[in-house]
């Protein structure tokens, strides 16, 4: 059996092909405008090598921002059941989920099954928010898989007035032009984006285990800081940013098995799980 999980997120679009239960390959790539496109040149690149076409691929879901406008998925569902999935195929034991994606953040509760028992989104601040760090990653000049390590070098906490993402970058421009050090200010934002990322998990339940997916889960700066304000050591997938295309194969996979046994059914394009 071979199924496929395509994640179409605001930033990066990922594609997962599982075979009997097991990851084949993977293909990441910047979420371009037209997402019925990047959702076939991601899936292209996650097929080549493996001597597989699209029609040999059993069952696709697709999950993500852009996941109704994938035009060879079988069926949708949404961002917040993939993570929870996902997380759960990876770490059995995982109860909470922190997904720190490009525009938005997540924290879901799940249970032993990997089903999702309660969420809550951050998708209307930056705070917390990959684009975020880019954002700042370009004001210092720092690249950005670089930031954390640089924030971490810091010995001075530096107070910064405001809580909120964007009027903190104002901030950092003018304490930077004061003479303040990168470190320093990138220590500081890791501090205002971590705590952030906290109060949206004291929202939900935080429980062990705990996981950490999105890009932002790269950044060892601010997994470190969340380490220390969660009080539990986070755990990472190998590639945190497959996590929902893994949970959308899951999908698949589980949709395809019940097909064979009710043939016609599972065949919506869309599901609110």
């Amino acid at each position: 059996m071979i199924v496929a999980g395509i994640d179409i997120g605001s930033r990066n679009s990922k594609a997962v092909i599982m075979e009997d239960g097991r990851i084949s390959s993977y293909a990441i790539c910047d979420t371009g405008p037209e997402s019925a496109k990047t959702a076939s040149t991601v899936t292209d690149e996650a097929l080549k090598g493996t001597g597989l076409l699209l029609r040999d691929i059993n069952y696709v879901v697709a999950t993500g921002y852009g996941r109704v406008l994938v035009p060879f998925a079988e069926e949708n569902i949404t961002e917040i059941s993939c993570h929870a999935k996902g997380a759960h195929w990876y770490f059995p034991t995982a109860r909470t989920i922190l997904d720190m994606g490009g525009q938005d953040c997540k924290a879901i509760n799940c249970n032993e099954r990997g089903q999702v028992t309660k969420f809550v989104m951050n998708d209307r601040c930056a705070g917390g928010a990959g684009r975020f760090l880019e954002l700042m990653a370009e004001l210092f000049r720092i690249p950005l898989e670089q930031i954390g390590e640089v924030a971490l070098q810091s010995e001075r906490t530096i107070p910064f007035t405001t809580g909120c993402a964007l009027y903190a970058k104002s901030e950092a421009m003018s304490l930077l032009k004061k003479g303040e050090s990168k470190k320093d200010l990138l220590a500081a934002i890791h501090v205002i984006l971590s705590a952030r990322s906290l109060d949206l998990l004291r929202r939900i339940s935080i429980e062990a285990d705990f996981v950490i997916s999105g890009g932002v889960s790269k950044n060892i700066g601010m997994v470190t800081k969340l380490r220390e304000k969660v009080g539990l050591e986070p755990l990472i997938a190998p590639e945190p940013l497959i996590i929902g295309a893994v949970g959308a194969a899951l999908f698949a996979e589980e949709r395809f098995q019940n097909q064979m046994v009710c043939p016609g059914a599972f065949r919506s394009k869309s599901s609110f799980m």
